[in-house]
Parts: structure tokens; C-alpha cells; sequence
């Protein structure tokens, strides 16, 4: 347990800098989702929107430090790859 009025504080900081990343991980996952479902169901224009939702959120979250800059990169890399496959 903190004893120290520094620690204390710093135990709240990161309580509530875990909730906000948890929240923004967990809306990424979902717009990864979304382009997912969308290319497994085969709908080009469906899966080609929902990438554009998805790809500013999963660069976001590289700016942010959730994510790892180079591990979204591949993430979009990849994503956008499905996606062009769909309309070939």
C-alpha cells in the first residue's frame, strides 16, 4: 500500500489514465471488428467503410501509446489489404 502523499496521487493517475486506455483499446477493437464481420460477409462497400472508420482509430491509439506505432502500422497494412482483395 502507498504511504506517501506522491504515491497515493500517482496510484489515482494511473487508475484513471488505465480506464480512458481501456476505453480507447476497446473502441479500436471494435472498428477492427467491424471491418472484419464486413469482409467475411463479403460486402466490399461495407468492409471499404468501416476501414476508413477504422484506420484513424488504430493510429490514434499509436499516437497514444496503447498500441505499439509499428504494430499498427501493420494492423492497417494488413486490413487494407483484405479489403482491396475483396474487389479484385
Amino acid at each position: 500500500m502507498a504511504n506517501t502523499k506522491s504515491a497515493k496521487k500517482a496510484i489515482r493517475q494511473i487508475e484513471r489514465r488505465t480506464a480512458v486506455n481501456k476505453n480507447r483499446r476497446t473502441r479500436m477493437r471494435s472498428q477492427v471488428r467491424k471491418v472484419e464481420e464486413a469482409i467475411e460477409a463479403g460486402d466490399q462497400s461495407a468492409a471499404s467503410e468501416a476501414f476508413k472508420a477504422a484506420q484513424p482509430e488504430i493510429m490514434r491509439c499509436a499516437q497514444t501509446g496503447i498500441q505499439h506505432k509499428n504494430t499498427a502500422s501493420r494492423k492497417v497494412s494488413r486490413l487494407a489489404k483484405r479489403v482491396k482483395a475483396l474487389s479484385a
